[in-house]
């Protein structure tokens, strides 16, 4: 299976070739190879940090009938062949084609009315509906080889994105030519006039800096996954989405440096941790641990079947 995803530090994003031509050629294998081979993975025991890891990602716990007009999984093989469709395909194949699935692809940030599998979901409120999957993973799961360390790195915060939404818009307005920052926005047909639009980086080039900004855009943060995993720090106000990544647990100040809502202690949190190095190490040592448990590609297969046959089982189609 194709789970993770280490990129080296001179690309600026996953090739999406390979991820293709691996998932078509997958998609031509008969169901039936798959099937055979579930035992493997949901038979055995499950300890108490895998249950708990498949319990936050589907919630539910009260059985559920599903809707009779939602797919099938055969059904569902006609949907046009992008990642989200090869991410959950990935998985469904191992179940018979007879099963129904509700799932909405995309930036989810509300919760359905039923329990679905999504990308997204929102991190506070009853969001039980909303059954994380691994999807996308090609963007989102983009882990870092960083050769530089920490002190060696410019000290100063770097940011390079786009700002359509009116909390980054804010942003890079108030910071694009604050002294602690390298801040620019990277939409393209733009006038060239704007002052905070400025060429893209490179993640090489980004991780020349001490300090990196995870802000989110239509959901999550997407380079959150790889700035955790290089030797930079961290620096994002609380999420208020997650995806498997389940920012929802990530401690602040702890796996990243904490931001008020309005980024008016940025100057501060720089100033501090560009002279506090110890403590910015241990934060960084911290948020490698935390990379480390989305490493193992077994164990991610493992996890996402056991995720869709609770899933299962909830709705009434699985009997154990």
């Amino acid at each position: 299976m194709f789970n993770n995803y280490v990129i080296r530090v001179d690309f600026s994003k996953n090739s999406k070739f390979p991820y293709y031509l691996k998932n078509i050629v997958g998609f031509l294998i008969p169901s039936a190879f798959f099937q055979k081979k579930l035992p493997l993975y949901v038979d055995r025991k499950v300890d108490k940090d895998l249950q708990r890891r498949v319990d936050y990602y589907n919630k539910v716990e009260e059985n559920f009938v599903v809707d009779p007009k939602v797919k099938t999984i055969k059904a569902f093989k006609k949907e046009k062949k992008k990642t989200y469709f090869f991410d959950l395909f990935e998985y469904l194949r191992y179940f018979p084609k007879h099963f129904k699935i509700s799932y909405l692809f995309g930036d989810v940030t509300t919760i359905p009315q039923v329990p679905t599998i999504v990308k997204s979901r929102p991190i506070a409120g009853d969001n039980q509906n909303s059954i994380l999957m691994k999807l996308n993973k090609v963007r989102h799961f983009i882990f870092v080889e960083d050769k530089i360390d920490f002190v060696d790195k410019k000290d100063i915060l770097v940011w390079r994105g786009k700002a359509h939404m009116p909390h980054r818009q804010a942003f890079v307005q108030r910071y694009h030519d604050n002294p602690y920052c390298d801040i620019g926005e990277t939409k393209k047909n733009r006038d060239p006039l704007i002052a905070w639009q400025k060429p893209k980086m490179r993640l090489n080039e980004q991780l020349q800096y001490k300090f990196i900004l995870s802000i989110e855009g239509n959901d999550v943060a997407s380079n959150l996954k790889w700035v955790m995993s290089s030797n930079s720090l961290s620096f994002m106000t609380k999420p208020k989405y997650e995806t498997w990544f389940m920012e929802g647990t990530l401690i602040p100040d702890y796996h990243y440096v904490l931001l008020e809502d309005d980024y008016s202690d940025l100057e501060e949190k720089v100033a501090y941790y560009s002279e506090h190095i110890d403590e910015a190490l241990e934060i960084i040592a911290n948020a490698h641990a935390y990379v480390a448990q989305f490493k193992d590609a077994k164990l991610e297969d493992r996890l996402s079947l056991l995720v869709l046959q609770k899933y299962f089982e909830k709705s009434s189609q699985l009997t154990t």
